[in-house]
């Protein structure tokens, strides 16, 4: 079945001659991951683009339906929740990848102290401008955590009124509605989102359903006294109620994936507040200071169990681009604290940097070079209410370098080596004892050592009117990569390993009616030596790391305001999150699921039809084997058809 519908999609995007001779140009695309504007066939490192046009092309209604389904991130509800999902990128697990790679909302980091994903369900999918994802790359600017790289996420300067809704099975809501004015002095939006269903599984035995709500409010402003200085306000405010599938047996989720088995769901209430305030003032024409200060408060409430999050961040930096050379100095800190019953926790991290790109033109107009250095000092705290205080620092460096050459204006060739590192969260040093179960004692597990990684990249852009192509080949080589050892119940290093893959994106626009795109992904992670659990996982893979992914659409507009979108998404068995020896009886199953997007377009109004997993593919994340844990450990995700009908109207 799944050979079939990527064979039809393929196939229907590369071999229906009737339209191939009217093509048509496609748009520029540019990123700025780096902080200086390029064309993206143009960076000394690989990267990958999303637009608010591809984005409205796709039919999705929320950031996670976007990114599992369009992206090459490999993303999984993470036990259920969609708003904080498991992230995956080159290698780095569905269980740690998110501490992996660094996720910034304009700007502002998503990264938490401890084993948190990033929220990504209080960011509308309708205020979006685009998404950029830095791929081995990125550490001196984003630092801590950019191992496999980062994932920038920019909302848009509205202008206008835009109000959307769709409405679906099992209870689906989700509304959104954003406006905004642009005069001379003064930019101002402000948004209102709702996102919402009703459960996917059946009732627990206190008789709720494992639904989700969201609501998050966000203003934007901006102020321009003058042409060269500009002033910046935003806030945004989420209120998320979560419940938790439980996990069952491989037989009862092959039975019914929908049973709840007799358990609790588990309950979480996660409120943030996020706001900012910066500036931004040009010296010269080439000359420009920007500083921007951030913070979050947030708390997340368990049942019997309560974390108060204080964020605070500041980013001041001084770039220069002029047509030969770009260069930009900045200073960076973080401050996180977590405070529960019995500790305040506390990460904080502060940083240098320097990066520049230089086009040697006595050499060659079509060269590009660029080089980069970070400096990160990262200081622990534990302070519990009895006992003694506990401290740790850390002195990390990054550094980058990289080139790209135009052979000619379709044909550009990139390299580009990074150092990057990961400072261990702050739940790394400590271990849960569930051996008396429901009573849980916490322990400290010590401080462990941070991951320090370099990753080579070499690529190839090839772009012509009507097509976009991209090839990148890395390999990593890790030092001490942190994880979970679920023999000895510890947070510990592996002392050595490396990841290696390959990674392809191709865009096909046939004509004004046609296009088609795949992204396909293989990776390998391996263990070369970890002296915890001994020889026995030299040269095994690292679990929940699927080899091969593939992402494929199809969008044609098949009347002059209709078009249909069709998107199949399919990744490869791994081993579960805790097979390191690779000998568990069960694996980690594929995830596959089939979307389709119908949409007409009359005047200003948009309307559109949704059905995602169209074939009920019964997806689950499978985190051991049954006799590992006789309970079950089998999480039902993505593992129902859903479907939902909507609107968007623009003023």
């Amino acid at each position: 079945m799944n050979k079939t519908i990527i064979s039809s999609l393929v196939g229907l995007a590369f071999t229906n001659t009737a339209f191939s001779a009217d093509s048509i140009k496609l748009d520029e695309i540019t990123v700025k991951a780096n902080r200086f504007e390029r064309n993206e066939s143009e960076t000394t490192y690989a990267s990958e683009i999303h637009t608010a046009k591809q984005i409205e092309r796709s039919g999705a209604t929320t950031l996670y339906d976007y990114l599992a389904q369009q992206t090459s991130l490999n993303l999984l509800s993470s036990f259920g929740s969609k708003a904080t999902p498991s992230i995956n990128l080159r290698g780095f697990g569905n269980e740690n990848g998110y501490q992996n790679v660094v996720v910034t909302l304009d700007g502002q980091r998503l990264n938490n102290i401890d084993q948190t994903s990033q929220l990504l369900g209080a960011i509308p999918l309708g205020n979006i401008e685009r998404i950029e994802i830095i791929k081995g790359s990125g550490s001196v600017i984003y630092g801590d955590g950019a191992t496999s790289g980062a994932v920038q996420i920019y909302t848009k300067n509205k202008t206008g009124v835009t109000v959307s809704t769709s409405l679906g099975n099992f209870g689906q809501k989700n509304h959104y509605i954003n406006a905004g004015i642009s005069e001379k002095f003064i930019d101002l939006s402000a948004s209102l989102a709702h996102d919402s269903h009703d459960g996917f599984s059946k009732k627990d035995i206190t008789g709720h359903h494992d639904q989700f709500t969201a609501n998050t409010q966000n203003v934007k402003l901006k102020i321009k006294p003058t042409d060269y200085l500009r002033f910046l306000a935003e806030g945004t405010s989420s209120r998320n109620d979560i419940r938790y599938v439980s996990p069952l047996t491989r037989a009862e989720f092959r039975d019914d994936p929908r049973q709840s088995a007799g358990t609790t769901y588990t309950h979480q209430g996660l409120n943030t507040d996020q706001w900012k305030v910066g500036t931004e003032y040009d010296i010269t024409e080439s000359l420009k200071l920007a500083a921007t200060h951030y913070q979050e408060d947030k708390t997340s409430e368990f049942t019997g169990f309560v974390s108060d999050y204080d964020y605070r961040s500041n980013d001041i930096s001084l770039s220069f681009n002029h047509e030969k050379i770009s260069a930009i100095v900045g200073y960076q800190n973080f401050d996180g604290d977590r405070k529960t019953s019995s500790n305040i926790t506390t990460k904080n991290n502060s940083a240098i940097f320097v990066s520049g790109e230089y086009r040697p033109t006595w050499i060659s107009e079509a060269l590009t070079i660029s080089a980069g250095a970070r400096n990160e000092k990262v200081n622990y705290r534990y302070n519990p209410t009895t006992g003694a205080t506990l401290k740790d620092s850390e002195h990390l460096d990054a550094w980058d370098v990289g080139a790209n050459y135009r052979f000619t204006p379709e044909l550009t060739i990139f390299a580009n080596y990074n150092q990057s590192f990961q400072a261990p969260d702050i739940d790394r040093f400590f271990v849960q004892d569930f051996s008396l179960f429901p009573t849980i004692t916490t322990a400290f597990n010590g401080f462990i050592d941070p991951a320090k990684v370099k990753t080579l990249n070499l690529g190839l852009n090839h772009t012509t009117a009507n097509n976009r192509f991209k090839i990148t080949a890395f390999r990593a080589e890790l030092d001490d990569e942190i994880y979970f050892n679920p023999v000895s119940f510890t947070n510990t290093n592996i002392d050595k390993s490396h990841k290696y893959g390959l990674e392809v994106q191709d865009y096909y626009k046939f004509n004004s009616q046609l296009s088609a795109s795949v992204i396909y992904n293989f990776t390998r992670a391996i263990i070369d030596k970890e002296r915890d659990f001994g020889a026995a996982v030299n040269d095994k893979d690292l679990p929940a790391v699927p080899k091969h992914t593939l992402v494929a659409n199809v969008n044609y507009q098949f009347l002059n305001h209709a078009s249909l979108n069709i998107n199949h998404t399919w990744r490869d068995k791994s081993y579960v999150f805790n097979d390191f020896l690779n000998n568990a009886p069960q694996k980690q199953d594929y995830y596959q699921s089939t979307n389709i997007v119908l949409s007409y377009q009359y005047q200003n109004l948009n309307f559109f039809a949704a059905v995602n997993n169209l074939f009920e593919q019964e997806n689950s994340i499978q985190t051991s084997d049954d006799i590992t844990s006789p309970d079950g450990s089998t999480y039902p995700v993505d593992f129902v058809r859903t479907w939902r009908i909507g609107m968007r109207a623009d003023f």
